[in-house]
């Protein structure tokens, strides 16, 4: 390779380094962030759905949800439906 080709690949270069930076790791590093807080939902977790609905965790069972809206109140859904944690439930002490 000649000087002048090595120059013209700079800016590829730049840019491929720029995309791996500041797009695709921070996206792999919240889509894990994301799975993971999906895999550690509990029972009784007080969670807030994508759709903006506050909720307590009531059952699990695989990808669904049983989720407590308001006191005799269930709805079920998809676990990937969960969008942030707002409490954990304290683990029951054994006695």
């Amino acid at each position: 390779m000649n000087p002048q080709q090595l120059s013209a690949l700079i800016p590829l270069l730049v840019f491929v380094l720029f995309f791996f930076f500041f797009v695709w790791r921070p996206q792999a590093t919240q889509m894990r962030r994301r799975r993971e807080m999906l895999r550690s939902l509990r029972e009784g977790d007080r969670i807030v759905t994508v759709g903006g609905l506050y909720a307590t965790i009531d059952k699990i069972k695989d990808e669904e949800l049983t989720l407590e809206l308001a006191p005799n109140v269930k709805v079920k859904a998809d676990r990937s439906a969960v969008q942030t944690v707002r409490s954990r439930q304290q683990a029951k002490a054994t006695q």
